[in-house]
């Protein structure tokens, strides 16, 4: 299975770090260069076993299940359902206190369908993921530094 990471270290404390991570929302929309909308299903908050549904701005929807939540450091998800080309699609963060800040860890893995097209596949996805992810830990980098943003998810 394919397997996609970017890193990045941000300038912020690992809380912090972490919270950006997470929000959907507008807040979400301020920073993320994929979405065009994200929110939660039936809850408020993320956690273990909630979802959330996504559309990008490429117009593809997913609907993803949380299947880790440990703040400050780790969440996982899996898609539950998705565009037709995926059998399988996961993604996570990881975050560890360095020297400046935190480093921030991004990870995408995926399947494609049907199997017999992964050796077109899977290079042409890691290729295309890989500038996604790229791009948008680049945007959530900025991120922590948007005054915005940060107000948002230092709130009480």
């Amino acid at each position: 299975m394919p397997r996609i990471e970017a890193k990045h270290v941000v300038p912020v404390d690992i809380d912090t770090a972490f919270a950006v991570s997470q929000t959907h929302g507008d807040i979400r929309l301020e920073w993320d260069p994929f979405i065009a909308s994200q929110h939660l299903v039936d809850a408020d908050h993320p956690a273990k076993g909630v979802r959330t549904a996504t559309v990008s701005r490429h117009r593809l929807k997913m609907v993803s299940e949380y299947v880790s939540f440990k703040a400050p450091t780790q969440v996982g998800m899996k898609m539950v359902e998705g565009p037709w080309f995926f059998a399988s699609f996961g993604g996570g963060w990881t975050f560890r206190e360095v020297d400046g800040g935190t480093e921030a860890t991004w990870r995408y893995t995926f399947s494609v369908k049907p199997s017999w097209l992964s050796p077109v596949a899977d290079p042409i996805g890691r290729w295309l993921l890989g500038k996604d992810i790229t791009a948008r830990i680049g945007a959530y980098a900025k991120a922590c530094q948007n005054p915005v943003v940060l107000a948002a998810v230092r709130a009480p």
